[in-house]
């Protein structure tokens, strides 16, 4: 048993992480759904600037309650979780979603609406989606 294993075993501290984990999804996914509905040309009279720093900050913000809640839950059992295919896909998905978000930011994506930032916006969308279906999945393997 790690140091963590208490949280598995206690009857509010896995739940709360669970909720918490959940917040961050929806704040990340959805200000990521948000800045990417605009790319692709809805709600175009919306200046992008200003509409990418929000949303792309609340999804920032969102993906570090994910982590840091993540990494918590992982802690108190990485055995069983590292043994967890389901749990390894998901993780493989979060690195490519990294990597394609570093690539859009690299290439200056929020000032470029061309057609490699739409087709870097749509890929991120669908890695967020299979991400989910991954968490999903881990409780069922």
């Amino acid at each position: 048993m790690g140091p963590f294993a208490w949280i598995a075993g206690h009857p509010f501290a896995y739940p709360l992480l669970e909720v918490l984990h959940i917040f961050g999804i929806a704040a990340l996914v959805g200000n990521l759904l948000l800045f990417e509905l605009r790319v692709w040309g809805v709600g175009a009279q919306l200046p992008l600037a200003p509409l990418a720093q929000l949303s792309l900050g609340v999804a920032l913000a969102g993906f570090c309650l994910v982590a840091a809640s993540g990494l918590l839950m992982f802690a108190s059992q990485p055995t069983e979780l590292i043994a967890n295919y389901a749990f390894l896909v998901k993780m493989g998905l979060v690195a490519a979603a990294g990597t394609n978000a570093a690539m859009f930011h690299a290439r200056g994506g929020v000032a470029r609406l061309d057609r490699v930032a739409r087709a870097q916006t749509a890929l991120s969308l669908g890695l967020w989606i299979a991400v989910i279906i991954g968490g999903r999945w881990i409780a069922y393997l």
